[in-house]
């Protein structure tokens, strides 16, 4: 046990330039096959949006968007405007809201293994549900168990993450989750690019690839360690050590040890860890587990990434040109994470946000400029602007990749103590999902009434969230994952509210 006493929040003292090991193939391996779990989360993200653009599943499924598609309509922006296809879409959300929630729980008792294993086993029901589904009942069961599949997998895999890393490396590490759910998105719509062209029931088989990753989700989440501080919280001390000094390759790991110890102790003391996250001590965390998100997605990146070809479409682009187009963002989005990952442990996390965030505000409103001068509801884009918009809509996305896709996890993952951290994680999680939901249910019809709008909608959220990080996140880089309650206290807003002791 630590010397001294500790607060109700926290561990005994800073110690972090006690902390031995180095990184080890054992913790990157790890590291990897969980983050596999990112790639059922983008997967979604990346299908959704080029089969709801196959005229073999309109037909099927959505006959009145097929004809308002097939014929001249006197609006662009609203060929798609239609609530049963934004339902298909958005119902995934919902369910994974719920199911984040229950998630809490199993992933504290049972660990985080537990929750990975159930994320993935849900998912491939859902994708074989989809891929079989012979009416609209059937194709949303499906999509509601992909939602309980991803609701446990992003609860659990940030988390693990975040546990599993060296605390120097935790940024870069903790964003394979993201750079997992950029290669989902690409690869989806790369065979979304493949499976157009197999008429009329090449929406079946992308659907039904979901399949694949939610796999290797399964298997590795059974061949994976649990975290040390998994196993210590639920009394399995003797283990815990042994797993920390594999993953820190060596021996000398009494600090860390002792601060995961400090923390199980607070967090085996907490009967009920949602009530204990509304108290004033841990009100900094539960901030930025409501607004991270929920910023995360106002920045409009996944109106752009799930009807990216229904919104080429509705731009005047061909279908194939559109899932070209659409293809070319997930490639952007996949790649720019990688200069995210290189940069977050030397940059810090504020420096990224901010900087990302100027640069979508510019990308957004140029867009808007274009659209709102150069395109009418039933004119097309002329060919130069098509591709300007493309260029601006990519570097958008090369924004959000290398800042606020990948650290809109990565934060709220790493700040929570161990008592709170399942139940943080899961309202991070409910609520980028609620926001997921509620754009994915209402963009078809804002793009139909604002228009061009959209864009400088979204770009005011951006202008307001990068001032929010500005003055209200202090920069986690290096801080061990047990000791971030000493940022808050000497944060100058921050240090007000969270009290000393």
């Amino acid at each position: 046990m630590a010397g001294g006493s500790f607060g109700p929040t926290g561990v005994a003292k800073e110690r972090a330039d006690q902390y031995q090991g180095k990184v080890t193939s054992y913790v990157i391996v790890s590291c990897l096959v969980a983050a596999i779990g990112g790639s059922i989360f983008g997967y979604d993200i990346g299908i959704s949006g080029g089969v709801t653009s196959m005229d073999g599943f309109l037909q099927k499924f959505f006959p009145t968007v097929y004809k308002s598609k097939s014929h001249h309509h006197e609006n662009n922006y609203c060929k798609y405007n239609n609530q049963g296809l934004s339902a298909f879409t958005s119902s995934l959300y919902l369910a994974g809201l719920v199911s984040s929630l229950v998630a809490s729980p199993i992933t504290s008792k049972f660990g985080r293994r537990g929750s990975i294993i159930c994320g993935g086993v849900s998912f491939i029901v859902g994708a074989t549900l989809d891929a079989s589904a012979v009416n609209l009942t059937m194709l949303i069961l499906g999509r509601i168990m992909l939602g309980v599949g991803i609701g446990f997998g992003n609860q659990a895999v940030p988390v693990y993450l975040s546990e599993m890393a060296p605390h120097h490396l935790r940024g870069g590490l903790n964003m394979m989750f993201q750079l997992a759910t950029t290669l989902g998105i690409f690869t989806a719509n790369m065979i979304n690019f493949g499976t157009e062209k197999i008429r009329p029931w090449g929406w079946r088989v992308s659907l039904g690839l979901a399949a694949a990753p939610a796999l290797m989700m399964t298997v590795g989440g059974i061949l994976l360690p649990e975290t040390p501080n998994s196993l210590i919280e639920r009394g399995l001390i003797e283990k815990g050590r042994i797993v920390l000094e594999k993953i820190r390759g060596t021996s000398n790991i009494h600090a860390e040890m002792q601060d995961i110890v400090d923390a199980s102790e607070i967090a085996n003391s907490v009967k009920h860890p949602f009530r204990n996250i509304l108290e004033r001590r841990n009100r900094p965390e539960l901030v930025m587990a409501i607004l991270m998100p929920t910023f995360q997605i106002l920045t409009g990146i996944n109106s752009i990434l799930f009807y990216a070809p229904v919104l080429f479409q509705s731009m005047g682009f061909g279908g194939k040109a559109s899932l070209y187009s659409s293809a070319l963002t997930g490639a952007v989005l996949a790649s720019s994470t990688l200069v995210s990952i290189a940069t977050v442990d030397k940059w810090g996390r504020r420096k990224l946000l901010i900087c990302g965030g100027i640069q979508m505000i510019i990308c957004q409103v140029i867009v808007a400029v274009i659209l709102g001068v150069e395109f009418r509801s039933n004119k097309e884009l002329s060919k130069g602007f098509s591709i300007l918009v493309v260029v601006v809509i990519c570097l958008f996305v090369a924004a959000f990749g290398w800042s606020w896709g990948p650290l809109g996890w990565t934060v709220p993952s790493e700040i929570f103590p161990l008592e709170i951290r399942s139940a943080g994680q899961s309202i991070t999680v409910a609520v980028n999902l609620f926001f997921t939901f509620v754009i994915g249910q209402s963009f078809l019809s804002l793009l139909c009434a604002l228009k061009f709008g959209i864009f400088l909608f979204f770009a005011g959220w951006i202008v307001l969230m990068t001032v929010f990080v500005w003055f209200f996140l202090p920069e986690t880089k290096g801080v061990p994952i047990e000791e971030m309650v000493f940022l808050w206290r000497k944060h100058w807003f921050w240090k007000r509210i969270v009290p000393r002791t």
